[in-house]
């Protein structure tokens, strides 16, 4: 995988942790540690740099105070960690399958259709009209995500040892 793109994941998946939901430039920078647990010293601050303004450009972060150079997540951002996290995943297969199965409204279509564009991007493999299977262990991001797009009162992420 590219540097830069897992400068940028590190990046995001910081945010996604960070209690007040945002962070600092300066404090990111020197306390990454804070953040994420097991990642290695970051980089130099000029990449850093350049990784901040490569995902604001790419709508996945924003400034809220360019004076302390403070900075969030964006909804696409947000989507962006839930795919990094599952893109990431690279444990042996426990043996257990995540099944999304849904039954989402016409009036919601956009959603089911989001729904569905995602479980496909994400290496879901469609079982059925309205179910979808991967080995991924993706339940939290999964979960993460119904409930951002507003569509858990119709989705349901099981995971499973005993599928056949």
């Amino acid at each position: 995988m590219n540097t830069n793109k897992k400068l940028g994941d590190f990046i995001l998946l910081g945010l996604e942790k960070a209690v007040d939901g945002y962070v600092s430039f300066e404090d990111f920078a020197t306390n990454y540690y804070k953040y994420l647990y097991g990642y290695p010293r970051l980089v130099k601050k000029s990449a850093l740099s350049k990784a901040l303004k490569r995902l604001r450009e790419n709508g996945l972060i924003d400034f809220i105070d360019d004076e302390k150079l403070a900075f969030k997540l964006t909804d696409s951002g947000r989507d962006q960690v839930i795919w990094a996290s599952i893109r990431n995943e690279q444990q042996k297969w426990d043996g257990r399958w995540r099944l999304v199965i849904f039954d989402i409204p016409e009036k919601r279509r956009q959603a089911r259709d989001l729904l569905r564009s995602k479980l496909k991007q994400w290496g879901f493999v469609h079982w059925q009209k309205s179910v979808w299977a991967s080995k991924k262990n993706c339940t939290k991001p999964m979960r993460d995500f119904i409930n951002q797009v507003g569509i858990k009162d119709w989705v349901k992420v099981i995971e499973s040892d005993n599928v056949g």
